[in-house]
């Protein structure tokens, strides 16, 4: 049968071919070329037109012909199709509501423990392969699992548009190759930042799970296979992304220029760029105090103020003032 899921049943479903093939068939036709009796002939026909796939004529004995199949099946086959997509979403809506029941009621739905380097690896290349907007990425020198540039799943994921914020600690760049792999990674589109030195290891995918080692590793680490945690949507969770936003805040923008010299590795960021005028501005910022008097107090516009204070904003990565204030107590602007 493949007319099932229009709600055809197998005698209907031979009927109905039959009567594609014709022009018009009597019953006592369809019965003859079907081999049902008589009976069963008449109650499939009936069937056929209740559903619309047949008609007849009102001239006895009566005439059936089939109706096409484009108006017979395919309103029916949507309908199935639309309930069909209906209890889909339904199905998945209730998945969604039993894992969290589950995750409330069960530490392991929460939490996976994975041990050995070869499963580390490929949770981290799962998590990016299913990463639909952003990876998160702490990297720390002498790797545990995944070698510097043996990273293949970042650039295939960076290439379908996922976004890449990695922070490096100073001592990741002492690494064999890790310079001129972090460049490659900021060529492809990863935005890098520096910091002297990172908690642990981490990758967050899409903010809805994470990886990170649950005991020290690398080769002057812990010598056993490494033991890491799968978190999944959970307070921890939470707690690990907000320690990352924490770090990336603080952190040097890694400054890669066209001959693939990077600045910016030791995570303090480089020499003093700002003029006198910049620092007594600066510090009139973090004081609190606004444009228009910062600009009275240094015979300035306020206009040119403002670029002042936009262009070390560029210059420390920052985003916002209270970022640019941050940036400035680490690199000893203030």
């Amino acid at each position: 049968m493949t007319l099932e899921a229009a709600g055809v049943s197998e005698a209907e479903e031979n009927v109905y071919r039959y009567l594609v093939t014709v022009s018009h068939a009597s019953a006592a036709d369809v019965a003859e070329r079907t081999g049902l009796g008589p009976a069963e002939t008449e109650a499939v026909l009936e069937a056929l037109t209740r559903k619309g796939m047949a008609s007849h004529t009102d001239l006895l004995p009566r005439q059936f012909r089939a109706t096409p199949p484009d108006v017979a099946l395919m309103p029916s086959l949507k309908r199935h199709a639309d309930a069909l997509d209906l209890a889909r979403v339904e199905a998945t809506s209730l998945l969604e509501v039993y894992r969290d029941t589950m995750r409330r009621r069960d530490a392991s739905e929460l939490i996976e423990v994975i041990t050995g380097a070869e499963a580390l690896r490929q949770h981290l290349r799962q998590i990016q392969c299913g990463a639909r907007d952003e990876m998160l990425w702490f990297c720390k020198a002498q790797y545990v699992a995944m070698p510097s540039g043996s990273n293949d799943s970042e650039f295939e994921a960076l290439g379908r548009g996922v976004r890449y914020r990695v922070l490096y600690e100073k001592a990741f760049f002492d690494d064999e190759g890790a310079v001129d792999n972090v460049v490659a990674g900021v060529r492809a589109g990863e935005v890098a930042r520096a910091v002297p030195h990172l908690p642990l290891r981490l990758a967050v995918a899409d903010r809805a799970v994470a990886i990170c080692p649950l005991v020290p590793g690398g080769p002057q680490g812990n010598p056993d296979e490494p033991t890491a945690a799968l978190v999944r949507d959970s307070n921890l969770l939470a707690a690990l992304i907000a320690l990352f936003e924490r770090y990336w805040e603080t952190a040097v923008p890694l400054d890669v220029d066209d001959s693939g010299a990077v600045a910016g590795t030791d995570g303090v960021g480089g020499p003093d760029p700002l003029s006198a005028t910049d620092r007594r501005l600066l510090a009139l910022l973090v004081a609190g105090v606004a444009d228009k008097a910062v600009a009275t107090q240094l015979g300035l516009s306020r206009r040119t103020v403002q670029r002042h204070i936009q262009r070390m904003m560029e210059l420390a990565g920052a985003a916002t003032r209270m970022q640019l204030a941050w940036q400035a107590a680490r690199r000893g602007w203030l």
